[in-house]
């Protein structure tokens, strides 16, 4: 899990490893991930855009560009919160995330809200 808040906004990520979804003998573990964005500034915002950097155990960098979330461009008036679930699929059984949302104040004013760093573990390797 992993918490960071930039200028007024907090996000949230906690990740679960898919077993159902994953396939170790083809190279393939994939992990969902649950992020929740509230707004505790004073002013509204909306998400606008994304910026993921996925690494696997290998160093293997891929970032993921694109317009909002899960087909989306929330607006969060002061403390409002927003969710949703994903997934990321690795060619290793672990790796890490980490990116930003680019987020637009009320003003036109533009920020980026950090994604702190989170780790996809498989349970087994946590104990």
């Amino acid at each position: 899990m992993s918490t960071c808040e930039t200028q007024g906004v907090k996000v949230t990520a906690r990740p679960s490893y898919l077993v159902e979804q994953s396939t170790p003998d083809q190279e393939r573990w994939v992990w969902s991930y649950q992020i929740t964005i509230v707004n505790e500034s004073d002013d509204t915002v909306q998400l606008v855009d994304r910026h993921w950097v996925v690494t696997n155990a290998g160093g293997e960098v891929e970032e993921v560009r694109g317009e909002g979330v899960i087909g989306q461009q929330p607006v969060l008036s002061p403390g409002q919160e927003f969710k949703y679930e994903s997934f990321c699929p690795l060619s290793t059984d672990f790796g890490f995330m980490r990116g930003s949302y680019g987020m637009m104040r009320s003003d036109g004013t533009r920020f980026e809200a950090t994604i702190a760093p989170f780790v996809l573990l498989l349970p087994a390797l946590l104990n």
